[in-house]
């Protein structure tokens, strides 16, 4: 056996799994077959057995999937995965059958198949350690617990119980577990984890599954109960309405719950391997793992930081700009304990942007999720002022001022002087190259881009524009500043737009060029939603003001001019400068946009009328799939021009940039896998019947396929 160690001794048989070549424990090939060899192993050694302990030799329990060799399974995988997972569930089975106790001591984390083996364990004893992690995270990557994750947590918690755990993928501590009873007893360290198990097999020689004890009862009931049955009649409805059937995986959770809640044991796990076989070969499921566990992994690993031995701690960071976006990096500094100096031209315009601070947490308080002086404590790391000099000493300097560039300029010679001694300097500017506006800095080389997401609380994504100056060492600083604060950072090359405001520029104006076409506006934001999108282009918009857009705009024309070309607008450019010029819809701030805001309290919004009066084209056809296919494939031609140009100069950045910065369906797993998922040469030949029909927007020029192509991940 090569992924596992089996030793019997004093009638205690232990199993050690322990993967070679690998930090962690997954469920690959080789171990496969090693579990079902120890399996037969402990049978044939039944009458010298008086328990079986379930350890690791790495630092965590066990991880799981082999997710590597998932993604390289193919359509026709499916039966053979149904009979592997059908052997693993038939060894788990005769372990905890065998009439011995079975006792699982995890030294760390046991996250999704590690939880399964976990569960095939009668007592679970874990290390008391706060950063130790359990569950079934499955239905985030796209697929299910397929291996007796479904069966087991349902017959331990009942259908209402388990359902968060299940179709949330909550993850809970050791302590969480032990109030749940899915741990049953905790130790202070590794160390005594094996003198617990084999003090509890002394005491309890004879151990059984709950599911298998003569009157078990699933707890709650069974979906013939009245209060079940009353939640199973409107869950899948409420789970349509929330995956617009985009994602297949919590409806076959789901599935698998109730159906197996229904009959035997055994049936159960069978009915649950079903839906899994038939998931993990899916399309869906293989993008959803590609970004949310390889990109997302390889983000945290820092595969995307320029090499540079140090690391940056930020103490001290100064914010130019106490508007929404300031206050909003004010309180994400503050909230990681980050001393921070808040600045505006006037002390009333700083005090009000650390108040956005106590308007977040204040309902915490309410809650009971902080007390009043970690509150307290928080906006003490806030100093207000309207006077630079407070600025004396700052790290790092982040300038969030309005999107002029005569203003950063004089912002920034005003307050680099301030920086402490190897401090560096950045703009949270979302659409103006770096470059340029380097141009103010006395230190060049020493200005990066830290472009933050509105809401800056809620959004996790953080943009870094290196500029055409711009040194290693200061784009790994704000990497470092950005994993600092507990947010994604993607990292760029400098260029109008960047990667994510661009790319998310071909979404909104595509829409906005469709209603210029004709296309009824509900049928435009319907067709968003049914891609994926959270909201339709031309809620987007608004949200973010088409007057803004407008203002970048005519600032590209100048800038464009300026150097001697003729800027040519988008239709969907040339659209909403008709909005906003021709008809003062400037956006929601302005309480007129695309839609009207109702000042009534309680009051919806809805589609400004006239859009059917001025735009609509009685008659016109037009085609769902067509308007959905244009509204993703112009965004990932897009961001293939970006990797083409050098703008991008990785896929995970590209894919999770897309995802956590403009809202690009989670079920593609970004706009480059969007990509990939479904094979370069079918995408090919649909971008070019869209090039056809609608414009140049979604031509491939030959160097962006083969940019598409040198990218394509290899599994």
């Amino acid at each position: 056996m090569e992924t596992l160690r089996y030793e019997l001794a004093h009638g205690i048989a232990t199993l050690t799994f322990d993967e070679p070549g690998s930090p962690v424990n997954t469920m690959c090939e080789r171990w496969q077959r090693d579990l079902t060899e120890a399996v037969q192993q402990l049978v044939a050694d039944r009458a010298a057995l008086r328990g079986v302990v379930l350890a690791s030799a790495k630092s965590t329990f066990f991880a799981g999937a082999d997710l590597k060799g998932t993604m390289r399974l193919k359509a026709g995988d499916a039966a053979r995965v149904f009979a592997e997972i059908e052997q693993v569930k038939k060894n788990f089975r005769t372990l905890e059958t065998l009439g011995v106790p079975v006792v699982a001591c995890l030294n760390g984390s046991a996250l999704g198949g590690g939880w399964e083996v976990a569960l095939a364990a009668h007592h679970r004893i874990a290390v008391d350690q706060p950063k130790i992690q359990f569950g079934l995270p499955e239905v985030t990557l796209g697929l299910i617990p397929g291996g007796s994750g479904i069966t087991k947590m349902t017959r331990l918690l009942g259908l209402l119980g388990a359902q968060p755990y299940i179709l949330e993928s909550r993850l809970f501590g050791p302590r969480d577990g032990l109030a749940a009873g899915l741990v049953h007893e905790l130790v202070a360290d590794a160390a005594a984890l094996r003198p617990a198990a084999l003090a509890w097999i002394a005491a309890h020689p004879q151990a059984q599954q709950p599911w298998d004890a003569k009157h078990y009862q699933l707890p709650g009931g069974t979906p013939s109960h009245p209060k079940i049955a009353g939640m199973l009649a409107v869950a899948p409805a409420a789970l349509k309405q929330k995956t617009r059937g985009l994602y297949p995986a919590p409806e076959y959770a789901l599935a698998a719950m109730v159906e197996g809640a229904q009959v035997d044991f055994d049936t159960a796990l069978r009915i649950e391997s079903r839906y899994l076989a038939k998931l993990i070969v899916s399309p869906v499921a293989k993008n959803m793992i590609s970004t949310f566990f390889f990109d997302l992994n390889a983000i945290k690993a820092g595969r995307s930081r320029p090499r540079w031995e140090g690391r940056f701690q930020p103490r001290k960071v100064g914010i130019l700009g106490a508007g929404m976006m300031g206050a909003g990096i004010a309180y994400a500094q503050a909230s990681r304990g980050i001393a921070t100096v808040l600045k505006d031209v006037s002390l009333a315009k700083a005090e009000a942007g650390k108040a956005y601070s106590t308007k977040i947490t204040q309902p915490r308080i309410e809650k009971g999720r902080m007390d009043a002086a970690e509150q307290q404590a928080l906006l003490a790391r806030i100093v207000a002022t309207e006077s630079a000099q407070d600025l004396e000493g700052c790290d790092l300097l982040i300038e969030a001022v309005y999107e002029n560039r005569e203003l950063k300029a004089r912002v920034t010679k005003e307050a680099e002087p301030l920086l402490a001694p190897g401090g560096f300097f950045a703009s949270n500017t979302s659409t103006l190259p770096i470059t340029g506006l380097a141009r103010a800095s006395a230190r060049p080389e020493k200005f990066v881009g830290i472009h933050f997401f509105s809401p800056v609380d809620r959004m996790k994504l953080v943009e870094i524009i290196r500029g055409k100056s711009t040194d290693d060492e200061t784009v790994a600083r704000a990497y470092d500043y950005v994993q600092a604060l507990g947010k994604i950072p993607i990292v760029v090359n400098d260029a109008r737009g960047f990667f994510t405001s661009r790319v998310f520029g071909t979404f909104v104006m595509e829409g906005a060029a469709m209603i210029g076409e004709g296309i009824p506006a509900p049928v435009v934001e319907q067709a968003g939603l049914q891609a994926g999108m959270p909201v339709g282009p031309l809620a987007v918009l608004d949200e973010t003001a088409l007057s803004l857009s407008v203002h970048v705009l005519d600032q590209t024309r100048a800038d464009e001019r300026a150097e001697g070309r003729t800027y040519i607008a988008s239709p969907g450019e040339l659209l909403v400068e008709r909005m906003v010029k021709e008809f003062d819809r400037n956006g929601r701030a302005a309480g007129a946009g695309f839609y009207e805001y109702p000042q009534e309290p309680g009051a919806r919004k809805f589609l400004w009328p006239e859009l059917k009066t001025l735009f609509e084209r009685p008659g016109l056809a037009w085609d769902m799939r067509d308007l959905k296919d244009r509204l993703l494939y112009r965004q990932s031609v897009e961001t293939a021009r970006c990797l083409a140009e050098g703008v991008l100069t990785s896929v995970h950045d590209a894919n999770i940039g897309s995802i956590f910065g403009i809202g690009f369906p989670g079920w593609t797993g970004g706009a480059l896998q969007f990509i990939y998922g479904m094979g370069c040469a079918a995408f090919l030949a649909r971008a070019g019947e869209l090039a056809a029909k609608y414009g140049p927007g979604f031509a491939v020029a030959p160097e962006v396929e083969q940019a598409i192509r040198r990218f394509e991940p290899r599994w």
